[in-house]
């Protein structure tokens, strides 16, 4: 029996995205707030979409609010950084936004601009108790991509924190490419799914004088998938000036070959070349030692895998160790297949 693997071996499919997103009814900040209306809008829930607006309402009535997206069969929303401020006994909140509304017919715009939420002092109020509301919105029709469309700010409050450096790009590179793959994607997704982790990382490459100082870049990571013992991640790197790469992970390409066709007792295994990935699975990243770790799960128990070890160096992620537990015999014991571990 023969075995040739080339690559992190492939995830089940989820099946079919769910006709509509997940049911989202979040007032507790003023951004979930904005996001629950669209969420709405999205599964044409418009009576609950009305409801998240005060006593301004965007139209003159319900009926005509509704009507305003007879045609709207989703929307896509990010949010930025809310800025806050208090009068009256009230917190108002101003949120950035941008959307990417898909009509009937599949055409596409994007929408940008602020909305203001109010919030009166919840230890002031008598019943019936007032939740956060939204106050009025003002979004206009924007050019480009729906992140790079959102705005930096919103009124007089504090200012937004300054975004990572390719941030904006790493997400539109994501999107771009994993739209159909990644479940997190997905119209059934939950909020905020393909949020990544943003990890600052300084390093120095080997010819670098002493008097320079550390180079500043950051990782990007994507959860792209979760299934019943595996998840997969994509991964982005990117320096203080917005440049950002995917990165892809080299991998060796093995033969391997059992005795059985239980694939219980090995009969050989060997190197007969080598690929690339563009996602890990289990990942995790070490900080201190800067470093990418991946485990794939054969099966469920555990006992077949192949497990890789990534560390930065001079800029990228370098395979410097591979194991392989290639035999299903209930054990946990993986066999080196290569070992370059010398640290950084």
């Amino acid at each position: 029996m023969r075995i040739v693997l080339t690559a992190a071996l492939v995830l089940a499919a989820s099946g079919a995205f769910a006709a509509d997103p997940a049911y989202l009814d979040d007032r507790s900040t003023a951004d979930s707030l904005v996001r629950s209306l669209y969420n709405a809008v999205t599964r044409k829930e418009y009576a609950r979409a009305w409801a998240y607006f005060g006593d301004a309402k965007p139209s003159a009535d319900f009926d005509a609010f509704r009507e305003g997206y007879a045609d709207t069969d989703e929307v896509e929303v990010v949010t930025g950084d809310v800025s806050e401020e208090g009068a009256a006994g009230s917190v108002f909140y101003q949120v950035p936004v941008a959307i990417r509304a898909v009509a009937g017919d599949g055409s596409e715009s994007v929408f940008a601009g602020c909305y203001t939420a109010r919030l009166a002092n919840p230890q002031l109020q008598e019943p019936p108790f007032t939740s956060l509301q939204l106050e009025k919105g003002n979004l206009k029709l924007a050019n480009g991509a729906l992140e790079q469309a959102l705005p930096a700010g919103c009124g007089d409050g504090p200012p937004a924190a300054p975004a990572t450096p390719g941030k904006a790009r790493a997400d539109a590179m994501f999107r771009a490419t994993y739209d159909k793959q990644c479940d997190t994607l997905g119209r059934n997704a939950m909020p905020d799914a393909a949020v990544p982790e943003i990890t600052e990382v300084r390093h120095r490459y080997s010819d670098a004088p002493e008097s320079e100082p550390d180079r500043v870049g950051y990782l990007f990571r994507f959860s792209c998938f979760t299934g019943p013992y595996n998840t997969s991640e994509v991964y982005y790197f990117g320096d203080a000036y917005g440049e950002v790469e995917q990165i892809r992970f080299a991998e060796p390409d093995m033969d391997i070959r059992y005795v059985d066709t239980e694939s219980a007792e090995l009969d050989s295994m060997s190197i007969i070349g080598w690929t690339a990935t563009d996602q890990l699975v289990n990942s995790f990243y070490d900080e201190k030692e800067q470093s990418l770790t991946s485990w794939v799960k054969w099966r469920g128990v555990g006992d077949q895998s192949s497990s890789a070890k990534y560390i930065l160096r001079n800029g990228e992620f370098v395979l410097v160790h591979y194991e392989v537990d290639p035999t299903a015999d209930e054990e946990i014991n993986p066999e080196v297949v290569l070992d370059f571990d010398t640290g950084p």
